[in-house]
C-alpha cells in the first residue's frame, strides 16, 4: 500500500506509454516487500534538462532512461560511472542524497542474456552487430570486453554512424570492421548476431534486418534485443536455418535487474520479474 513514506522509482522517455517497466519493476519489488513505487513520467526532449533538479526536490530514489534521453540527460549528473562514460549514454540514475549518478546496465543487461539464457560463458572469435545506435554502443563495449573476440563486424544502413561508432570504442581500428546490412557474407564465420535495430518490432513483426537469411547457420548463436513479439522474424529464421536463438526479454530482464539492486541494495527477483513481462504480453 502506497503511503507518505513509500519511495519513488521510475522511467522516462518520449514516449513513455509503451514501456514495460512498470509492470517489470513493481513486480519486483511487490515480492521483496520493498517500499517503493515504480511509474513512468512522459518528458518531451525540451524539458529533458529539468530532471535533475525534479529528482533533488522530489526525492526521487532512482529513475530509468529510455530514448530520447539516454545522452542529453547526462549533462545535468553530478556523476558517471565509468562503463556509462566510455559506453557514452546513462540509462540508469541514482539519486543518494541528492547525489545524482549516471549508470549503464544495458551493458550488463545483454552479457548476462547471453551466458545465462544463450548459455556463452565465453564468446566466440567473430561477432555480428546488425545497427549502430544508442543500444550498439552498449553491446559493442560489451563485445570489446572479450579478449577471445577477434573480430567485430558491425553493419548498419549509414555507414558513418557504424563508423564512428567502431572509431569511438576501437580507436585503433584493430577489431572493429564496418559494413552494410546488405553484407551477409560476414555472417558466415561468425558464432554470434546481435540485432540491436527495431527492425522486427511490433507492429512490423514481418520484417527482418538481414537483407538475405540465408546467411544464417547452425553454427550461430542469435540474440535480438527486440521483446515485442518475443519470437521475432530474425529469431524465427535463425531457428529454422539451426541456430541457437536467445530472445531479448532476457536482455529487458537482467538491465532491469542492475538498475533494481543499484537502486535498493537487494538481490533482485529475475524470476518474477521475467513471469510478470511474459504475462504483460500474452
Amino acid at each position: 500500500m502506497i503511503s507518505g513514506r513509500t519511495g519513488i522509482l521510475g522511467v522516462i522517455g518520449d514516449p513513455v506509454q509503451h514501456t514495460a517497466s512498470p509492470v517489470m519493476h513493481n513486480a519486483a519489488l511487490g515480492a521483496t516487500d520493498l517500499d517503493y513505487a515504480y511509474v513512468a513520467f512522459h518528458v518531451a526532449a525540451d524539458q529533458v534538462r529539468t530532471v535533475p533538479a525534479a529528482m533533488r526536490a522530489l526525492q526521487i530514489r532512482g529513475l530509468n532512461v529510455t530514448v530520447p534521453h539516454k545522452v542529453s540527460i547526462m549533462a545535468g549528473l553530478d556523476e558517471i560511472s565509468d562503463e556509462a562514460r566510455v559506453i557514452g549514454a546513462v540509462n540508469t540514475i541514482s539519486n543518494d542524497d541528492g547525489h545524482l549518478t549516471g549508470h549503464n546496465t544495458d551493458a550488463y543487461g545483454v552479457a548476462a542474456s547471453l551466458e545465462h539464457d544463450g548459455g556463452l560463458r565465453t564468446f566466440p572469435a567473430k561477432v555480428v552487430l546488425l545497427g549502430a545506435g544508442g543500444a550498439a554502443r552498449a553491446i559493442l563495449y560489451v563485445v570489446l570486453q572479450r579478449p577471445e573476440v577477434e573480430e567485430v563486424a558491425l553493419l548498419n544502413r549509414s555507414a558513418g554512424r557504424a563508423q564512428q561508432l567502431a572509431e569511438d570504442l576501437d580507436p585503433e581500428g584493430k577489431r572493429v570492421r564496418v559494413g552494410g546490412l546488405e553484407d551477409c557474407d560476414q555472417v558466415g564465420d561468425a558464432g554470434l548476431l546481435i540485432n540491436t535495430t527495431s527492425v522486427g518490432m511490433e507492429p512490423e513483426e514481418d520484417k527482418s534486418p538481414l537483407a538475405d537469411e540465408t546467411c544464417l547457420h547452425g553454427g550461430l548463436v542469435v540474440l535480438d534485443i527486440v521483446y515485442r513479439p518475443l519470437r521475432t522474424r530474425l529469431l524465427a529464421q535463425a531457428e529454422a536455418a539451426g541456430a541457437r536463438v536467445v530472445e531479448g526479454l532476457g536482455m529487458f530482464v537482467h538491465q532491469g535487474a542492475r538498475a533494481f539492486e543499484i537502486w535498493t541494495g537487494e538481490k533482485a527477483p529475475v524470476d518474477v520479474m521475467r513471469r510478470a513481462l511474459t504475462g504483460a504480453q500474452r
